[in-house]
């Protein structure tokens, strides 16, 4: 069953450009080998670690998007424990907050709408009233 998971993992801040762009085509090519497509790569860049891990203050974070079976993300999540930039990692899945969401948005739209019409409702028959008395 494909699911949509975020995978987030902090690389080594003294890590060359060249050899991050090399990490994530290796693992964009695992996940597609694997079965699973990238969505995305959002790269967020050098930020201030919360707590020092392995020595390092500082990390060069990277979030991918990716939809696959969850036997894809162990395999990836092996990977990434094995390669030795990688300071720390977290696989979150999203497919269950997204619909979980999307239900929320559609009632609330159809509130919205149902407030809508019962007030157009209520102001139209205080208008017939008011022509009414006169």
């Amino acid at each position: 069953m494909q699911r949509t998971y975020e995978v987030m993992f902090i690389v080594r801040p003294d890590m060359a450009e060249e050899d991050l762009d090399r990490l994530i085509s290796t693992l964009e090519s695992q996940v597609s080998t694997a079965g699973g497509t990238v969505k995305s790569v959002d790269r967020m860049g050098k930020r201030r670690l919360a707590y020092t891990v392995r020595k390092f203050q500082d990390g060069q974070y990277i979030l991918f998007t990716v939809e696959g079976t969850g036997q894809l993300v162990h395999e990836l999540e092996r990977r990434l424990r094995v390669t030795e930039p990688v300071i720390k990692f977290i696989t979150v899945r999203v497919d269950e907050e997204q619909k979980r969401l999307h239900k929320v948005k559609l009632l609330r739209e159809s509130r919205a709408k149902g407030k809508g019409t019962q007030a157009t409702e209520a102001s139209a028959e205080a208008g017939s009233e008011a022509t009414a008395t006169v």
